[in-house]
C-alpha cells in the first residue's frame, strides 16, 4: 500500500497517475473531503481508498498494520495569498508532523516542501539555513517543518527509514484546474488566449525570473527517491534555470492564434503591477540543484520549450487533465 496525501490535487494527482502506469493501484488518498474534488481528476486516477485527512489522522494507528510501503506527502494549502497563520500551522505543519512521527522507522516518507522558504532569494537557493527568509504563512509553515526534519535528523544521529523534503520551484502541467488564482502562468495563459486572443503579464514581466519546472520531472524525482530508500535530506527540485515571465509569454503565445484566428498570432499585453504584490513577490528564483545531484538523483530537465509545448498541447486538447484511468477508482475497495 501507498499513501499519498495531497492524491486528487496538482502534482499528488500527477504522481498517483505515475504510479499507476507502474502497476500501482493499492493507493490510498488523503485528501480534504470538505473541499469536493475535481471529477475529471479523479476519473483519471485509479486507487483503492478516498480518505478524509481528519479521519485519517485520527484513524493513524489503525493503519500501522495495513502494510503502509511509503507515504508520498503532497497534501497542503498552497495559496500564499492566505494570511491566516492558524490554518496554516494546521495544515501543513501539524499535519506533517502527525505523518512523519508515523513514517519514522516504519516506511519511506517523501514529502512536498517549498521554494517559498527562501522568500526573495537575496542569500541564493541553497538548502541552508542561512537562504532561508520565508515571507508569507505559506512559506513560513514550509520552513518550520524542514526545520523540524533537520533538527530531528541531528537530535537521532539520522533516520532509520528514508525522510526526503522536496522544495518545489515553480511547477506547470496537466490536472492543476483545481488550484484557481495559484494555478500556473502557462494555465493562466490557455483561459486569456481563448477569451481574448492575447496574454496579459505584469509590467516589469522581462525582469521576473523564474526556475520553471515541469509537473513530470518532478514526479519523476520523487520516484528517483522511492527507488533508492538509502537517500534521505532536503533537496531542491527545480530545471536549474531561470527565465522570464516574458519569455513563457512569448513561447506559449506562439501557440495560439490571434484575434482574427492566424494561427501562432497571439499578442501579448502589460497590465500593471498589483500592489498587494508589492514586498511579497520573489523578482527571482532559481533551484541550486548541487546537492540534488550529489545524492545521486540523475533525473534530467525537460527544456521550457518543450515543456510548454507538450502541456498546450493537453490544455488545447482537454483543457489541462490527463484522460480517465484504464481501471477506475473505487473508493470502497
Amino acid at each position: 500500500m501507498i499513501i499519498v496525501t495531497g492524491g486528487t490535487g496538482f502534482i499528488g494527482s500527477n504522481l498517483v497517475r505515475a504510479l499507476n502506469q507502474r502497476g500501482e493501484r493499492d493507493i490510498v488518498i488523503v485528501e480534504d473531503l470538505k473541499r469536493p474534488a475535481d471529477p475529471r481528476i479523479v476519473a483519471s486516477l485509479a486507487f483503492a481508498q478516498l480518505v478524509d485527512y481528519r479521519d485519517f489522522v485520527a484513524d493513524l494507528p489503525a493503519w500501522e498494520g495495513r502494510g503502509v510501503r511509503a507515504v508520498f506527502h503532497q497534501g497542503a494549502c498552497s495559496d500564499t495569498m492566505v494570511h491566516d497563520g492558524a490554518y496554516m500551522l494546521e495544515r501543513n505543519f501539524v499535519f506533517s508532523l502527525r505523518l512523519f512521527e508515523f513514517c519514522l522507522g516504519r516506511c519511506p516518507l517523501l514529502y512536498a516542501s517549498s521554494a517559498a522558504v527562501y522568500g526573495r532569494g537575496e542569500a541564493g537557493f541553497r538548502e541552508e539555513g542561512e537562504c532561508e527568509w520565508p515571507l508569507n504563512a505559506y512559506a513560513f509553515s514550509k520552513y518550520l517543518f524542514d526545520r523540524h526534519v533537520r533538527g530531528e535528523e541531528k537530535r537521532r544521529g539520522g533516520f532509520q527509514t528514508q525522510v526526503v523534503g522536496l522544495r518545489y520551484f515553480n511547477v506547470y502541467g496537466p490536472q492543476e484546474n483545481a488550484k484557481g488564482r495559484m494555478a500556473s502562468l502557462l494555465f493562466q495563459f490557455h483561459a486569456q488566449a481563448l477569451e481574448h486572443g492575447k496574454l496579459r503579464i505584469f509590467a516589469g514581466s522581462d525582469g521576473f525570473l523564474r526556475d520553471f519546472v515541469s509537473v513530470d520531472d518532478v514526479v519523476a524525482v520523487n520516484l528517483d527517491f522511492l527507488e533508492h530508500p538509502e537517500r534521505s535530506g532536503i533537496f531542491n527540485c527545480g530545471s536549474g534555470t531561470a527565465r522570464s515571465f516574458q519569455e513563457l509569454a512569448e513561447l506559449a503565445a506562439s501557440h495560439y492564434p490571434g484575434p482574427d484566428g492566424t494561427p501562432g498570432a497571439c499578442g501579448v499585453e502589460t497590465i500593471p503591477f498589483p500592489a498587494q504584490l508589492a514586498g511579497r513577490y520573489q523578482a527571482h528564483t532559481l533551484a541550486d540543484l548541487s546537492r540534488l545531484r550529489a545524492s545521486g538523483c540523475t533525473v534530467p530537465c525537460t527544456s521550457l520549450e518543450e515543456g510548454v509545448s507538450r502541456y498546450v498541447e493537453v490544455l488545447q486538447a482537454t483543457g489541462g487533465y490527463h484522460p480517465p484511468a484504464a481501471v477506475h477508482p473505487n473508493p470502497g475497495k
